[in-house]
């Protein structure tokens, strides 16, 4: 009778999560992630297939996760200005919780670690929804694209403390946010 397993592909991709998270991608090895989940090394193979499944894995994780807080914060008001607010804090929050996980979503990786662009580019659907609802079905593309462009931008000139000039970083958030969506309400 075969051993009983003693972790799941969940457990070994939330450990891996974890581990890029506080070490980063050179700190992700298939060694320290087996440690995390208490097997050895080769069990790991049992449920992801490489190194490269597994940074896949992760970013294909964060991608359902990010497409789903946002579609959750849209589904929480039916104004659309307060929808792209939603989504915008929403993303926010999510990117500078999981920024190396994020990071995995734009980074140039090999074929077998990248996430499938379908599913990536799924996560855009609750923006392109809101944006809708904002200025018109005819425009909903571009205006998803302004408020992804932004919000990207943003956290990611965040994160990298980009922004050296003092001053309350998330009072500039609103700020632009809400300059942006007036901005593209008056654009109807």
């Amino acid at each position: 009778m075969p051993a009983p397993t003693k972790t799941s592909h969940d457990a070994i991709v939330a450990a891996a999560t974890a581990l890029l998270e506080s070490a980063g991608l050179e700190g992700l090895t298939m060694a320290a992630v087996a440690e995390a989940v208490g097997v050895r090394g080769p069990s790991l193979y049992k449920h992801v297939p490489s190194r490269a499944g597994l940074i896949r894995a992760i970013a294909e994780r964060t991608a359902r996760e990010l497409q789903a807080g946002l579609e959750r914060a849209a589904a929480s008001t039916p104004d659309a200005a307060d929808q792209v607010r939603a989504i915008a804090v929403a993303h926010h929050a999510y990117v500078r919780a999981h920024p190396a996980s994020y990071a995995l979503l734009f980074a140039p990786l090999e074929p077998d670690a990248a996430p499938d662009s379908q599913l990536v580019a799924s996560v855009g659907l609750p923006i392109v929804a809101a944006a809708a609802q904002l200025v018109g079905e005819d425009r909903a593309l571009e205006g998803a694209r302004a408020l992804a462009a932004w919000a990207h931008g943003f956290v990611s000139m965040e994160l990298a403390g980009a922004f050296r000039l003092g001053g309350d970083v998330d009072a500039a958030f609103r700020f632009g946010l809400e300059t942006l969506i007036a901005g593209l309400g008056a654009s109807k």
